[in-house]
């Protein structure tokens, strides 16, 4: 069963991704919002290395994704601040931007910028395959899972844009990943939740 855009979360007309595997369900991901945000964004962003310093003395930007199905992103970092919406995904890829005592200050791969309590949050590194390729009232595009490092291997699976995938390693071309039940490589500039060039070991 395919999930439009507003899957993960909604934003206005123009919605948020997940996706699910095209040999393979995925399960059911909602999401409750209260604004508008950005619009997707066409490619991955962010540093090929951290270049900032944070109060836990990890590097400043990071990716983290989600502990949790149910997450609130506030305004400000402390639960004084409005709810701007809910995310409802475990697993969801967000990239860290600052740090305030136990609030971080998380981006999505729209774009759009809130405050998550640190407990919510874990290390455990996951991205999304080509979010910005997910049109609204498009088929999804389908990308291939490779079972080696290179474009003339077989594919192991297709998956739709938008789908979660865990992140194993990374050589700063390709990454090792698990969609579901299928193991295999991704072009690493293909998934939104690691660097250009970054290695994830």
């Amino acid at each position: 069963m395919k999930r439009s855009r507003k899957a993960w979360m909604a934003r206005g007309a123009v919605g948020a991704v997940a996706a699910v595997m095209a040999m393979a369900a995925a399960g059911t991901v909602l999401a409750d919002a209260a604004l508008a945000g950005a619009a997707a964004p066409s490619a991955q962003a962010g540093p090929a290395a951290s270049t900032g310093k944070s109060e836990s003395g990890l590097p400043l930007p990071r990716f983290v994704s989600l502990k949790a199905d149910r997450v609130n992103l506030r305004a400000g970092p402390g639960t004084d601040y409005p709810t701007s919406w809910v995310y409802r995904q475990a697993g969801l890829p967000l990239e860290v931007l600052s740090e305030l005592e136990g609030w971080r200050q998380v981006r999505d791969a729209e774009g759009a910028t809130g405050w998550v309590v640190q407990s919510l949050l874990s290390g455990r590194r996951t991205a999304l395959v080509t979010p910005w390729d997910v049109k609204p009232g498009q088929a999804a595009p389908q990308v291939p899972v490779r079972d080696s490092d290179s474009e003339r291997s077989r594919a192991v699976v297709n998956v739709e844009a938008g789908v979660i995938a865990n992140v194993h390693s990374c050589d700063g071309r390709w990454c090792h990943v698990t969609i579901d039940r299928f193991r295999g490589y991704v072009l690493q500039k293909q998934l939104w939740g690691v660097y250009e060039n970054e290695v994830v070991n």
